[in-house]
């Protein structure tokens, strides 16, 4: 099979390409089956689960739906309080992996949570925080992986884990792996083509994103929140913005990256389109990877 192939075979969608997200408040949001079925018309074939409700609460009832589109699940996005040292993460994080495993998921994709609603403002970690945070991080990597599980540390704007120092930090202090997501790092000030080239071990899922860099320099200086760069287009199909995406995958493919690559441009909906919708972009950015693929 042709390195084309290959590459396309790895390629994943994710609900919040189609506005659909955890945030309350965050903007209109579409049914299930309108979503799956528009994936499926764009001869994707696997996906990330999407926000909690969003899909079927059973884990075989959400598996057999995926089918139903043809679907693969990838895994998902899991936001959890890392920090605390009063709060125990990792009774959740089993009941998780139990439907992981129903479902035959692969990725858990962490978020550092704040336990605040959103991503437009987070507190500071002091370095007992830290202290706890990373000791998390490693008993959920261990844990998981006992399972079958790869956990995947996804550096997020308005989480814990947020700026190139944080990244750094977690890095230097302790063995989780990470979701490259080359939009929330460079908002954070991480340069991702920089980190698949300088750590591609520790690069386990990749979501791909393209990214206006002036609206993310305005959220970096505090000018414009996270939410209000969302539904200002802070992020373009692949290709249209200034992010080096056929770098970023050309550096993971030349080390033998082997995992997924996930589309999720987030967007925000204020009503049901009257047109296409969010499946246009979604498509602009599937026909930018088939033109890398070749």
């Amino acid at each position: 099979m042709s390195a084309r192939y290959r590459l396309l075979d790895r390629v994943a969608a994710a609900p919040i390409s189609w506005g659909v997200c955890e945030v309350p408040g965050w903007g209109h949001q579409l049914p299930v089956d309108r979503v799956l079925a528009e994936m499926r018309r764009l001869g994707i074939t696997a996906t990330e689960f999407g926000p909690e409700g969003f899909l079927p609460a059973d884990p075989r009832v959400r598996q057999d739906l995926l089918t139903a589109y043809h679907l693969k699940p990838v895994g998902g996005f899991v936001p959890v309080v890392l920090h605390d040292p009063g709060h125990d993460p990792l009774p959740g994080i089993h009941r998780t992996l139990d439907d992981f495993l129903v479902t035959g998921a692969t990725v858990m994709v962490l978020a550092a949570a704040t336990g605040r609603d959103g991503y437009d403002a987070r507190p500071r970690l002091d370095d007992a925080g830290w202290k706890t945070l990373l000791s998390t991080l490693d008993r959920i990597t261990g844990q998981a992986a006992g399972r079958g599980v790869t956990a995947a540390l996804h550096p997020h704007v308005g989480t814990m884990v947020e700026t190139r120092a944080e990244v750094r930090r977690v890095l230097d202090g302790c063995e989780v792996r990470f979701c490259l997501d080359t939009g929330h790092l460079l908002i954070g000030g991480t340069d991702p083509a920089e980190l698949a080239r300088d750590v591609p071990d520790r690069v386990a899922h990749v979501h791909l994103k393209d990214v206006d860099a002036r609206l993310a320099e305005r959220v970096r200086a505090g000018d414009l929140s996270y939410t209000g760069a969302v539904r200002a287009g802070i992020y373009r199909p692949l290709g249209r913005g200034d992010v080096d995406i056929a770098g970023i995958v050309a550096a993971l493919e030349d080390v033998g990256y082997q995992g997924w690559y996930v589309m999720e441009q987030d967007t925000v909906l204020t009503a049901e389109p009257s047109g296409e919708g969010p499946i246009a972009d979604v498509r602009a950015s599937l026909d930018q990877l088939r033109e890398l693929a070749r």
